[in-house]
């Protein structure tokens, strides 16, 4: 197989495990790096010890043929998806982008138009596919484990540490994130989505602004992070932020928060199970429940990922899991009990080596390409919809407004 050359686009945390995956890759090459912020991309060049060449964003197009790049690694804000997928994918390169896909119904459109017109690739970075106890839920689910699946019961606490870091950065307003239903959920929706192999159909929303915001009058001494303390951090935002005024560490108790964080959803997939999803961002501890209740059986997933949050940092733990299954009228079989991997539970070793060609695609259709990624963003925005109409919203719908058959 060919090396292929990759070009990385915004330099921002999330980037640095794209960027070492490839350096280190026997199949791939970082040709190149582009963001609007020259001290962001000479921070990764020391960090790799390397010289990519950097671009800023106006020169994005010419870069690509400058470079002579075949994939372009879309880690921008959210809300600028589209509009590097799509010139990536009109200059004829295949894109690996980090959910979510895009953040409303115009930048869907336009992806997968793109898409259909080029015949080039979109893959959406899901990580939490390849984390091997999810993997064994997919297993588990496909094989009959538990008969026809009726109905699916999800919880995700996002602590005080992790949570609060979406209302301190971009994410904050909802024209960057498309909100945690999009940014934060897209992970979750899609699990559930490739776990039970059916999308989704109608979705139900209700949720608030309750904890963090201008309105509670709380103090953010325990939210504030400490740039200084953190040389990774020191080096991308405090530094970096004296270049181009982003302020990494904004109080999450301030005016100019307009996501939710706390939300239910209710979601009717094809094929009629429901799922019950909640998640709030302001949780003592970290961790996320899944519960599937099927036709001869129900399916449990306890992971708990820290035990508290002291301030603005996570306590370190590493993560745990329990996955048991009990059939009807027989006792609890514990399929796992035990330690999960660093970086989303192994999930993103796995993931980096499938994307770049250094390991066979995965037998149980881990790669998300962009259907995935449409389907998962289906449910969030669909969400969002019946937040601010208070009525349950049809995929449908939003399918039609794309330009996607239903």
């Amino acid at each position: 197989m060919a090396v292929r050359r990759h070009a990385i686009v915004g330099l921002g945390s999330r980037a640095q495990l794209f960027a070492q995956a490839l350096a280190a890759s026997p199949r791939a090459e970082l040709a190149a790096f582009c963001d609007h912020n020259e001290t962001r991309m000479r921070v990764h060049n020391d960090w790799l010890g390397t010289e990519i060449p950097g671009y800023r964003p106006a020169d994005f197009t010419a870069m690509l043929a400058k470079e002579r790049i075949d994939v372009v690694v879309v880690c921008t804000p959210d809300h600028t998806h589209a509009d590097y997928v799509v010139a990536a994918l009109e200059a004829g390169c295949d894109v690996v982008t980090e959910k979510p896909m895009t953040t409303d119904v115009e930048g869907a459109r336009r992806i997968l138009t793109a898409r259909r017109e080029t015949g080039r690739s979109v893959r959406v970075a899901f990580n939490y596919r390849y984390n091997p106890v999810h993997r064994r839920v997919r297993e588990l689910l496909a094989g009959g484990a538990i008969g026809e699946v009726g109905s699916v019961e999800f919880s995700w606490l996002l602590d005080t540490a992790h949570g609060a870091d979406y209302f301190r950065r971009w994410h904050r307003d909802k024209a960057n994130s498309g909100g945690l239903l999009v940014h934060k959920s897209g992970h979750h929706f899609d699990l559930v989505n490739w776990w039970l192999g059916r999308g989704p159909e109608t979705v139900f929303a209700l949720g608030r602004l309750f904890f963090y915001g201008d309105k509670t009058g709380k103090a953010a001494d325990r939210f504030a992070l400490d740039l200084e303390a953190s040389p990774k951090l020191r080096a991308l935002y405090g530094d970096a932020g004296r270049e181009d005024g982003y302020v990494r560490n904004q109080d999450v108790f301030a005016p100019g928060v307009t996501i939710e964080d706390d939300l239910s959803v209710l979601v009717r997939h094809e094929g009629g199970a429901v799922l019950n999803y909640h998640l709030h961002a302001y949780s003592p501890r970290e961790g996320y429940r899944v519960a599937f209740s099927g036709s001869e059986g129900r399916l449990e997933l306890d992971v708990r990922e820290n035990e508290y949050a002291a301030g603005a940092e996570p306590v370190p733990k590493r993560a745990s899991a329990r996955l048991t299954v009990q059939r009807l009228w027989a006792p609890p079989e514990t399929v796992f009990d035990g330690q999960l991997g660093d970086g989303h539970g192994g999930g993103d070793e796995r993931m980096l080596a499938e994307l770049l060609g250094d390991a066979e695609p995965d037998a149980l259709g881990c790669a998300a390409d962009h259907d995935a990624g449409l389907q998962a963003l289906l449910t969030g925005l669909a969400a969002n919809r019946s937040l601010d109409t208070g009525r349950p919203v049809s995929v449908e719908e939003l399918l039609g407004e794309i330009g996607e058959p239903a």
